[in-house]
């Protein structure tokens, strides 16, 4: 075989070799960037007379003067803000029958999950709050928190949604605890995962028929077991 011939083969090989790993790295830092998407949304989106806005923030707000894309996905619209939390129309509503409810309440400040300390204890109330405002009925209201195992943003989110019609008795086989306040939920679910041994846990919170709120822990994806987290779209 001649020198030029492999040459080119083995020029070849580098090239394929080259485009393999650039396809890798590329895939591996969009995941990367995935995860911080909520994250981003929170630092470049909320206001919308930063300078830059409409470059810096990947979703603009569906009430900003930013051109282009119109996609209900692609627009932030915010249901309620404060000094130290947002609430977020949650990208599952669109193009769903009306009714159908998917919020996000997240902190302003960095917040990992259910596993970070800096946790706020308030984000809850918050949430609730917000729920009232979607969802008539107190005992089809649900927050979750899903594990780290299940979630897919590395920002601290509490979807607000609707309990699947059964959903309250399938809950009754988990471990729960009555609380009376909300700012109890983080320490309640702590207390319980201590118990349970679990390391890894995500959490919801729906109204005691009664009184007070009911704080549930599981390590299996709570959002998509028990609640209704996404619709069915018409065709």
């Amino acid at each position: 075989m001649s020198f030029p011939r492999i040459f080119r083969r083995s020029s070849a090989l580098i090239v394929g070799l080259s485009v393999f790993i650039y396809m890798v790295l590329s895939q591996t830092q969009v995941f990367a960037a995935s995860r911080n998407a909520l994250r981003d949304t929170i630092s470049n989106c909320l206001d919308s007379t930063a300078l830059d806005y409409c470059n810096v923030c990947a979703t603009p707000r569906i009430d900003s003067a930013c051109p282009g894309q119109t996609d209900c996905t692609a627009r932030l619209e915010i249901w309620a803000e404060t000094n130290n939390y947002v609430a977020l129309r949650g990208r599952k509503m669109c193009d769903c029958p009306e009714g159908f409810v998917h919020g996000l309440v997240l902190p302003k400040t960095s917040v990992t999950g259910v596993e970070d300390p800096k946790r706020p204890s308030g984000i809850w109330t918050f949430a609730w709050k917000i729920a009232q405002k979607y969802i008539a009925n107190d005992l089809d209201k649900a927050l979750v928190v899903n594990p780290a195992k299940h979630r897919s943003q590395d920002q601290l989110h509490v979807h607000i949604v609707r309990l699947k019609n059964d959903a309250r008795q399938r809950l009754a086989k988990l471990p729960q605890s009555l609380i009376v306040s909300l700012d109890q939920v983080w320490i309640v679910a702590r207390e319980m995962a201590q118990a349970q041994h679990l390391a890894d846990y995500g959490v919801l919170v729906t109204a005691h028929p009664d009184r007070g709120y009911l704080v549930l822990i599981d390590q299996e994806n709570m959002e998509k077991l028990y609640t209704e987290a996404t619709c069915n779209k018409s065709p």
